[in-house]
C-alpha cells in the first residue's frame, strides 16, 4: 500500500512509432486495443495516439516526423529473451507486459501465433538459479511470452501465479558502483 501518493495504476506510457497507421493496425487489429484519443501536436510536430489497454490504463505512441531510429540493445532489447536479448540502456523502456488472465493465457499465445505474431516460448519465472523452469510448480510467480511490435517494441502477455509475501523482497540492490560499464568509456560515448 503506498502512503505517500494514492496511486490508481499507469494513465498512460508513451512510446514513438516510425509510422502510426502500422502501429493501428498492429495494437488496434492485432491485439484488439480500441484506439481512443488522436492527435495533431502544434506546429506540426506529429503525432499522439491514445490506445486503452484495459483497467483504465492506456498505451500511448508519439509519431515524430524526424523522430531518430531505434538502436536495437540500446533504445529497447535487440530481440526477445530467448533469443538471449534482453539489455537495454540506462533510461530505456525495456519491454510492456499486459497482465492476461491466468485461464486464457495459453489460448491467447496460440491466437496471437495464428495472426502471424512470433512469440516466445512461455517462461515459468520462478526464484531457481536459472529463474525459469519447465514446469508449473508452488515456486512458479508468473507465467509469461514475449513478442515485438512492427517497431521492435518488446511486448509481453504475463500473469501472476500466486501472491507476493514479505519472502519475495530479500535481495540486496546494486548501485551504480557495481556497474561493469566503466565511467571512461561512457563519458567517451557521451
Amino acid at each position: 500500500m503506498n502512503t505517500e501518493f494514492e496511486l490508481g495504476g499507469i494513465n498512460h506510457l508513451a512510446l514513438v512509432s516510425s509510422d502510426m497507421k502500422r502501429t493501428i493496425d498492429f495494437y488496434s487489429g492485432v491485439l484488439g486495443m480500441p484506439l481512443i484519443k488522436t492527435l495533431d501536436l502544434p506546429g506540426g510536430m506529429g503525432q499522439h495516439f491514445f490506445f486503452d489497454c484495459g483497467g483504465g490504463d492506456c498505451l500511448a505512441f508519439f509519431w515524430f516526423p524526424d523522430a531518430p531510429d531505434g538502436v536495437p540493445g540500446v533504445s529497447a532489447p535487440a530481440g526477445r529473451p530467448e533469443q538471449g536479448e534482453l539489455l537495454s540502456a540506462v533510461g530505456s523502456m525495456n519491454h510492456v507486459a499486459f497482465h492476461v488472465p491466468v485461464d486464457k493465457f495459453e489460448d491467447y499465445r496460440r491466437r496471437l501465433k495464428e495472426k502471424g505474431v512470433t512469440v516466445s516460448p512461455i517462461l515459468n519465472h520462478d526464484d531457481s538459479p536459472a529463474g525459469v523452469s519447465r514446469d508449473v510448480h508452488d515456486g512458479v510467480f508468473v507465467r509469461s511470452f514475449y513478442f515485438q511490435d512492427p517497431d521492435g517494441i518488446l511486448l509481453e502477455f504475463a500473469c501472476w501465479t500466486r501472491t507476493f509475501d514479505e519472502s519475495d523482497v530479500s535481495h540486496e540492490p546494486k548501485t551504480g558502483a557495481d556497474r561493469t560499464v566503466r565511467k571512461e568509456e561512457h563519458a567517451a560515448t557521451a
